[in-house]
């Protein structure tokens, strides 16, 4: 609780003890007037002063002149009558209550989301001939180096020169399996470091370093206004003077006709109570503030509330395959050996010595199946040929390594390979050797995810990628996607997307990697980057943002957004509803002052309690 929130609550507090206390106290006149104008002034000054300057500024139809109206009439009527000031002093105390149960809910709310986004790190660990110095991360400059310690946040994003250590992701990830990582590891902000020391040189400046990125991306969501936010605004503005001139007609017009003024004025004065759009205006915002925190406690940041509402009405999904579906990595999936004098270990050997130099990921994969390099090898006269392969000589011999084009430049015989992937032929002097397979492997939770999004209510799952038909086609199959095309080229992909888009009914999301995808990211309904940790590119083209490679988060986002998209139609309907009901009933005279004070206070305290829900993820 903060100090505002604490001041408000003693002013309460004090209020009614005063009013409580005014029931054993016999007066009566101008005396009975300024006894009980001690608590409404307490409890209610700032209320009439935002009417004020409302009335000053030309902004004056709120419920702060709502609630003034009311409870000055009330008191007006009191003094006429000489009867009773409580109902009036009660309107605004209780309508204090829900103000102050608002303002405590919303706070809660923010911290939940800032305890769950808590990666903002206060300094960092400087090697000086002193020792360490902490110092702002903001003073980092690129290239320096830091040191993180045990329990430490990394401050900025940076290179592990130094060190080993286990990593803590969960608050940007929402995966609690900590990530292992050692010298030569890229590592990000945000991240928590949980046992050994490291030394970090610097990447980026703290600016532009991850956490900073997302910080800023969750607390700009909120200007992003929904729909629905949209609509209670300026359902609000044409609401609120419309009520006013109402209460004005069922004041003026029934008195004019039966003489019974004090009648009508105070039905007036209750109708002004229960019109108040406190439930709309409060819980609307807050039900797309919560679905915005408890989707980034799942590692799903969401840019706006307008993507949270267009993504619960997502029907199509289309997702590309590389970096989506598949790990975006190859890996050796088989050698086979074709001639008897190499068997699979020493073809695997060859391959890895005469990929040794190349930056292609085929060539990363194939020292990763084969990492040891200190043998007795010696290789040299290495000579890329672009399209082709890489040709080299080792211990003398050459070996070439690539496509099929290349074995026929060479005179190798190759042989084709009845598995699925990218086929790396090998010859050894000029002799077909055998091959090796290297395929992008399929995610573990892929297939799971396609089976949660048809769950989901998604109606059709499309797969774009840039591989051939019998990749494509494997994948498709391994997967259970039946729609998918392949083949394609970047501008490829948005014109099959283009075609997509206008055949679908519902709104439609695109799933890529947010780095290749970014035309087609933007093009999507709602864009969605998968796998986004650390990458700029990313976080900035997609609307959604999943900080893992969990496919199954895709569905995870689509179900917050749902689940929170219903509980703002709940509120709407459950607080208009309410609120027209009591309107009708005070209106012919069967409602009183406290039944105004639960439509307006009891309707709107229901209103954001059941908005808070929306800062639980659904299961």
């Amino acid at each position: 609780m903060n100090a505002k929130q604490k001041k408000n609550l003693a002013r309460i507090l004090i209020a009614a003890t005063i009013l409580i206390a005014l029931n054993f106290v016999e007066a009566s006149g101008v005396g009975k007037f300024f006894l009980y104008l001690i608590p409404y002034l307490i409890v209610g000054y700032d209320i009439l002063l935002k009417a004020f300057h409302g009335l000053k500024n030309f902004r004056a139809f709120d419920e702060s002149l709502l609630m003034t109206i009311a409870t000055v009439g009330a008191f007006a009527l009191a003094i006429y009558e000489d009867g009773d000031y409580t109902e009036a002093i009660a309107v605004m105390l209780f309508y204090q209550v829900g103000e102050w149960f608002q303002s405590y809910a919303v706070g809660r709310s923010r911290k939940n989301i800032s305890e769950l986004m808590d990666i903002r790190p206060d300094y960092a660990n400087v090697e000086t001939d002193d020792g360490l110095e902490q110092v702002d991360p903001d003073e980092v400059e690129v290239g320096t180096l830091i040191i993180v310690q045990p329990g430490e946040k990394i401050p900025i994003d940076g290179v592990v020169e130094d060190g080993s250590s286990t990593l803590n992701t969960v608050a940007l990830t929402g995966e609690s399996l900590p990530r292992e990582v050692s010298a030569g590891a890229e590592v990000i902000s945000g991240c928590i470091n949980l046992n050994g020391v490291l030394k970090i040189r610097t990447s980026k400046e703290f600016g532009e370093s991850t956490a900073t990125k997302i910080l800023e991306l969750v607390e700009d969501a909120s200007s992003r206004k929904s729909k629905s936010e949209d609509f209670i605004a300026k359902f609000a503005r044409i609401y609120t003077p419309a009520v006013v001139v109402c209460a004005a007609a069922l004041a003026i017009i029934p008195s004019l006709v039966t003489g019974a003024w004090e009648t009508w004025i105070y039905r007036a004065l209750i109708f002004l109570v229960i019109s108040c759009p406190c439930a709309l205006v409060i819980s609307i915002p807050l039900s797309f503030f919560a679905g915005i925190g408890g989707a980034s406690r799942e590692g799903i940041l969401i840019k706006g509330s307008n993507f949270l509402e267009t993504l619960s009405k997502v029907k199509t999904v289309v997702m590309d395959k590389t970096g989506t579906l598949t790990r975006g990595s190859f890996e050796v999936d088989a050698v086979h050996s074709k001639n008897l004098n190499f068997d699979a270990e020493k073809l695997l050997h060859l391959a890895a010595h005469v990929e040794r130099y190349s930056t292609h990921p085929i060539a990363n994969s194939l020292r990763k199946a084969y990492p040891n390099e200190r043998d007795d090898c010696t290789v040299e006269a290495v000579e890329e040929l672009a399209g082709r392969g890489i040709r080299a000589k080792i211990n003398g011999r050459v070996v070439c390594v690539g496509n099929e084009k290349f074995m026929d430049e060479v005179g190798a015989a190759w042989k084709a390979c009845y598995k699925v992937g990218t086929i790396i032929h090998v010859a050894v002097g000029g002799e077909y050797a055998g091959h090796v397979v290297i395929s992008d492997a399929i995610k573990p939770h892929a297939k799971e995810s396609v089976v949660a999004l048809r769950n989901s209510g998604v109606e059709k799952i499309f797969m774009l990628t840039g591989d051939s038909e019998k990749i494509a086609a494997k994948v498709a199959a391994e997967l259970g996607i039946k729609n998918y095309r392949s083949e394609l080229l970047p501008a490829d992909k948005v014109s099959e997307f283009e075609k997509i888009l206008s055949a679908s009914s519902g709104k439609v999301a695109f799933v890529g990697d947010g780095i290749n995808d970014a035309p087609v990211l933007g093009r999507a309904d709602v864009g969605i980057a998968m796998g986004a940790l650390g990458s700029d590119a990313a976080i900035e083209a997609a609307d959604v943002v999943l900080m893992d490679d969990d496919p199954l988060k895709i569905s995870r986002a689509i179900k917050i957004s749902r689940k929170c998209l219903g509980i703002v139609k709940q509120n709407i309907f459950f607080a208009i509803g309410v609120k027209f009901l009591c309107l009708i009933l005070g209106a012919v005279g069967l409602a009183n002052m406290w039944a105004a004070i639960f439509a307006d206070v009891g309707v709107m305290i229901l209103a954001v309690v059941n908005a808070i829900r929306a800062l639980v993820s659904p299961k």
